[in-house]
């Protein structure tokens, strides 16, 4: 093939490039600067399949300042030559350390102000109990140790998922939320550079989910187990929690009946299962399946660019939410994501499907999205 009779500019560059990959791709034709000025691209066949040797095609196009994109068209595969090559510097890990510090202390400070409320003195006022729980900050060990387990297997189930794909990737940062219900806001990943595949993607989103709820049902469980039945309090105002299917499935499965029930008995949760249950919330928004959530990147390996889709259903399910319960938790959600939730993260290659094992386990993580999803996270309760 005459090259030249394609490239009137700077043919070199194309032809060292695609004399890389001769071996790995049939060209048909090839244009510079497109889709932007600096890039190259190369349509035409693999010869090869993409999933053993994308890493090898991108390791070719580096040692020339490349990165390849893999994209589909009507009939032939598109070739995308990006002029960069992604080298990120190593993260601040003290900042990581920061924030696992400061979590660890608002965590603690969560478990153990309930502590300290039902111990206080009659007459001890809120100052004092306040005050109380942060001198007496090892009262709140089993949450804090439950729920730094949850979301610590679930950013590291991204961590380990990203650094077996080779995709550069910081530590958790951790987000502390002091004077909380639950001490924290989760936790996050930043990956710094493009993910290679749709399969790394999917590995790399559902890793978290599915890590995370490994330890929350037995911690759950467990918590519901050690927990007590009691009457709901018909004096005072109290917060009650909401069920998801998964959360009252196990509350029938521990009890053998649904509460609270027509009795008016509920379960009081212990802080293992207060973890539990906040774990399980946590992978619930998680799992809402548009843009950069987890759910979003499941989404978009099962059906593509199809996936967005889901944006206009989901915002206004949420902002429906958010009128039926009155919660201002949803009109915020439906702010994020109307403002971060559009675009998808797209691998570099987008063309290679997913296998058969992977397409069952992103089809069971949105399933698990219905179950652990909760409408009514939160209900004041006045006498």
């Amino acid at each position: 093939m005459d090259l030249n009779a394609y490239l009137p500019f700077q043919p070199s560059k194309a032809d060292l490039l695609y004399r890389e990959i001769a071996d790995l791709f049939q060209m048909e034709d090839v244009t510079q600067d497109w889709p932007e000025p600096g890039f190259i691209r190369f349509r035409g066949y693999f010869t090869c399949d993409l999933s053993d040797c994308f890493d090898e095609l991108r390791r070719r196009f580096e040692r020339h300042g490349y990165t390849p994109m893999i994209r589909q068209e009507d009939g032939p595969k598109v070739l995308l030559a990006m002029p960069t090559v992604f080298d990120p510097p190593p993260s601040n890990w003290w900042i990581n350390l920061f924030l696992l510090v400061a979590t660890i202390l608002a965590t603690l400070y969560a478990g153990a102000l309930p502590e300290a409320a039902a111990n206080a003195p009659a007459g001890m006022d809120e100052t004092e109990i306040y005050a109380m729980a942060l001198r007496q900050l090892w009262l709140g060990l089993p949450f804090s140790l439950s729920i730094m387990l949850i979301l610590g297997a679930h950013e590291l189930g991204h961590y380990f998922a990203a650094r077996y794909h080779k995709v550069p990737v910081t530590l958790p940062y951790f987000i502390p939320m002091p004077l909380s219900i639950i001490g924290t806001m989760g936790a996050f990943i930043r990956i710094k550079a493009p993910i290679s595949s749709r399969r790394a993607l999917l590995d790399i989103g559902a890793a978290g989910p599915l890590a995370g709820l490994i330890f929350a049902v037995p911690l759950l469980i467990y918590g519901l187990w050690i927990s007590e039945v009691q009457p709901l309090p018909t004096d005072q105002m109290f917060l009650l929690e909401g069920n998801s299917l998964l959360y009252a499935g196990l509350k029938i499965l521990v009890f053998g009946e649904m509460l609270p029930n027509a009795a008016g008995l509920d379960v009081v949760l212990s802080q293992v299962a207060w973890a539990g249950w906040v774990g399980l919330l946590v992978t619930g928004l998680n799992l809402i399946p548009v843009g950069q959530l987890d759910g979003g990147h499941v989404s978009y390996v099962l059906f593509g660019r199809r996936a967005r889709a889901f944006f206009w259903p989901v915002i206004m399910s949420l902002f429906v939410l958010a009128l039926v319960t009155q919660m201002t938790m949803w009109l915020i959600w439906v702010a994020l994501l109307f403002f971060l939730g559009r675009r998808h993260a797209e691998p570099l290659d987008s063309v290679t499907p997913l296998d058969g094992r992977r397409r069952l386990i992103a089809i069971m993580t949105l399933l698990i999205f219905f179950l652990v999803f909760v409408p009514l996270p939160f209900q004041i309760v006045t006498p």
